[in-house]
Order: C-alpha cells, then structure tokens, then sequence
C-alpha cells in the first residue's frame, strides 16, 4: 500500500490526536498512526492542570472531553497519622484544582471532532518500521507494518508524538540525556468508596510519597513512591507491613484495600525518569511531547506539555508547509517557542519532589 500526506503523525495520545485534529482543521492531509490497536490502553497521567483545559476550551474541544466523562478536584489534602493537616483549594476564580480525564474520553473525543474532516486518516495498529530520506538526506515519509501488510507512507514532515521510548526518535538519530530522579513509583487502582469525594489525597510513608488521586467513573489511584531500583528487593518482603502502613496513613480505605490490594501483583511499576533532547527537530522530522522531552510523574506536567506542544507545533507547521520549506531551521520555531518553558516545568519538578516532605511540617 502506498500513501501520501502533507503529515504523518506518529503515536495517537493525547498529543498526537490534537495535533492530527488542528492540522486536519487547517486543511493540512493528516495520517495518524497508532501502534495500539484501540484507545483504552492503560495510561496513568490523566489529569489536566489549567493549562490542558485552557487549551482544549480555546480550540472548542472542552465541552466534547465534558461529554465524555471528566471529574473536576475539589482540593488537595495533606495527612499525617491519619489526620489531615494541609489543604489546597481552587484559587480566587478557579473551580478546581486539577481535572481527571480518562484517556479513552479524551481521545475519543479528538479523534471523533477530527473524523469529521475527509483530509484525516487515523490508522490503529499500525508501527513505524522505517523513515524514508531524499536525495538531501530530509526525512520524506515512512514506511509502517499493519498486521501482514507493508505499507510506504511518503509525507513533507513525519512527526514523532510516540512517547518516552519513542521510535521515531530512534530512527531519526535524535541523541537525548536520561535524568533519574531518585525514585520508582507503584500504581494500582481501586473502586473508591460510597460518598468518596473527588479529591487528591497525600501521605508520607517512610519519607515518600504516597498519593491517591480519585478518578472519573469511581475509582482512586494510588501511587507510591519508592527508593529507585528498590522494588525486585520489596518484592520478596511481605506484603502485609507495607498495606497495613497505608491503612494507618487512610483509615477510610481499610476495608476497600483489603479487598483488592493484597499483593505485589496487584501494583504496576514505573521506573521513573525525565529526558531532554539535543534537538527536537531535523530537515523533514519534529518530535513533541515524551518523545522530546519525558517528564516524571510529579505535578501531572506531561499530558499538558504535550496538549501545549501540538497547539504551537500546528501553526509553525501550517507556515513550513505554505513556505514549502520543512528544514530543520524553519521547523526550529517550535522548539525555540515551547524548550524553555518545559525545562523550566522539569525544573520545577525536582524542586516540589525535594520539597514534598515540606507539606507535613506541623
């Protein structure tokens, strides 16, 4: 099968799914590629700050995320010995103080509004293999494996929106630096009680932390930090010190935990790192989002950064393509509007996780 588009777009998150909608709104042909072959994969960064929202209200996606199911936090809280000490509430205009959208609403909604179009192509299931150069040595499409069937995709700019371990940052040769932050995270999830509230709820076991984040569709998410590379070494402990700690730091969820957290099997493990990039852009090729620059945990900044990454690499793309120009240099736009701002969120990262045990000061 052979193919062609003004973009191909590689990785359908949330990044790439609103990129594909706004160059699809802007006449630009789209093909959208996604290794997964639905959208309900398990993904762990689902909550919006008021940069994601200010984003999806000014292109007039909001209210479609509302429809599909989103849950608004009414306040942070900070507990020691099963009492709460700090809370954080919605600043003077806000109505919250984050937003849970799970990420099959989220996309579903950007990829229904960009269906619309006739100029859009989203493609499930589908891997990158290859990228095709010209004659200049500028990337100029790529060629994709979907089942059994090859296909050659030829495009003026293939973008990597494909996340920490992205492919297409490994086939353009981008070189990147891998920073770790001292820590692993934990993850399960849970069905929330009756009359649970929509609320973050933080904790500190052993000086780390220890999170719940309640999620849209009644459910809470637990995270919990811990020393990095420490987990194969926790494994072989028992179990029961460690949930019997997070019973005493949320008395409220005992009988909910002992039901469904009752081994090690029942966490998913994170390793925890952060990642810049040299470039984020060659002659013919961007990458945005985790694949440019990954983000820890810490402040959900990373669904944001790349909601904000597709809202200003759209336009610098409409303008390389009216210019017929897509070298490196005119593509550079993107990195130089948006690089300071994440490494300054990066920054801040590490300084709310050497901080966090600051919260429980009394």
């Amino acid at each position: 099968m052979n193919m062609k588009s003004d973009v191909c777009i590689v990785g359908a998150g949330p990044g790439g799914a609103l990129l594909g909608y706004l160059l699809a709104k802007k006449g630009i042909s789209t093909i959208v590629l996604e290794r997964h072959e639905g959208i309900d994969k398990e993904f762990r960064g689902e909550h919006l700050n008021q940069d994601g929202e200010r984003i999806l209200k000014k292109h007039g996606l909001y209210h479609q995320v509302e429809q599909a199911g989103l849950l608004l936090m009414d306040r942070i809280e900070y507990s020691y010995n099963g009492e709460v000490i700090k809370t954080v509430t919605p600043a003077d205009g806000e109505k919250h103080v984050g937003i849970h959208v799970p990420q099959k609403n989220l996309l579903s909604a950007l990829i229904s509004a960009s269906e619309s179009f006739t100029n859009y192509k989203l493609m499930m299931g589908t891997k990158v293999s290859e990228l095709m150069f010209d004659k200049a040595g500028s990337v100029a499409g790529l060629k994709a494996i979907n089942g059994d069937e090859e296909m050659t995709i030829r495009s003026k700019v293939v973008v990597g929106a494909d996340g920490r371990f992205s492919s297409v940052r490994k086939l353009a040769d981008f070189s990147f630096t891998t920073i770790k932050h001292g820590y692993d995270l934990l993850w399960a999830k849970i069905p929330s009680p009756e009359g649970w509230e929509p609320v973050i709820k933080n904790a500190l076991i052993d000086g780390q932390q220890l999170a719940l984040f309640t999620q849209a569709g009644g459910f809470i998410q637990i995270g919990w930090n811990i020393e990095e590379n420490s987990y194969p070494t926790l494994k072989k402990q028992s179990f029961a010190p460690f949930i019997e700690r997070v019973m005493a730091a949320f008395p409220e969820l005992t009988e909910t935990l002992r039901l469904r957290i009752q081994s090690w099997n029942d966490f998913i493990l994170l390793k925890v790192q952060s990642s810049q990039c040299q470039t984020w852009v060659k002659d013919g090729v961007v990458i945005m989002g985790d694949a440019a620059h990954t983000m820890s945990p810490t402040g959900a900044f990373g669904i944001n950064c790349a909601l904000m990454d597709a809202d200003v690499l759209a336009d610098v793309l409409r303008e390389v393509l009216d210019k017929q120009d897509v070298r490196a240099a005119q593509l550079k736009q993107f990195e130089l509007t948006r690089r300071d701002e994440v490494e300054r969120l990066q920054m801040q990262q590490f300084v709310k996780e050497r901080t966090y045990q600051d919260n429980f000061v009394v």
